[in-house]
């Protein structure tokens, strides 16, 4: 391994008579991949969370809890009074929609529960069984996580795009080596590799 010395700050914009064009190309193509980079994976971040937390609060506003009755009794046993067991087995269970409709569905319950015992089911505008919605602070975990890895993944693509292009100047920069190497060898008229 090369010895590197101390760190230099904005060492690629300092003024220096062996810099070559290639290494100001390459200065500011870190510095704009850096910030497209940066701005990408924000703006996605933001973007995606925004809309999760959107959809999680229009959900809140649109599902709404139902009183339901088992249609028939729940398999298994009843648990002891006391039992500390969270077991939850699934049952059937009917409701009527917001438009009068009858419908049915699966729900778990406590095993052993009775025919005609009331449960809540969350429905959509349709009547349809939905999930319990997510309170507004679940909401907002869901969407900083989905959001965090949107903002990940987008910020992804300007990176690797701009290490692919470093490598397509490094490799070019090292041929220009080889050939400036070249040219003094004619001129010292010895081999200098």
């Amino acid at each position: 391994m090369a010895f590197r010395g101390p760190k230099v700050w904005l060492w690629r914009w300092r003024r220096n008579p062996l810099k070559r064009r290639a290494d100001m190309v390459e200065s500011w193509v870190v510095l704009g991949v850096w910030a497209l980079t940066v701005l990408a994976g924000v703006l996605a971040g933001l973007t995606t969370a925004g809309s999760v937390e959107h959809g999680l609060a229009r959900e809140r506003v649109e599902w709404r809890p139902l009183v339901g009755r088992l249609s028939e009794q729940a398999p298994g046993k009843v648990a002891a009074s006391g039992s500390a067991s969270g077991d939850r087995v699934w049952a059937k269970v009917g409701w009527t929609g917001p438009d009068g409709s009858a419908h049915t569905g699966q729900v778990r319950v406590g095993p052993g529960s009775a025919a005609g015992t009331p449960v809540t089911v969350w429905t959509d505008r349709q009547g349809r069984m939905v999930t319990e919605p997510a309170t507004a602070a679940q909401a907002r975990l869901r969407a900083s996580l989905v959001g965090g890895v949107a903002g990940v993944a987008a910020a992804t693509l300007p990176f690797t795009g701009g290490r692919v292009l470093r490598g397509r100047l490094e490799r070019r920069r090292v041929a220009q080596w080889d050939t400036d190497w070249a040219h003094f060898d004619t001129l010292w008229g010895r081999p200098t590799g």
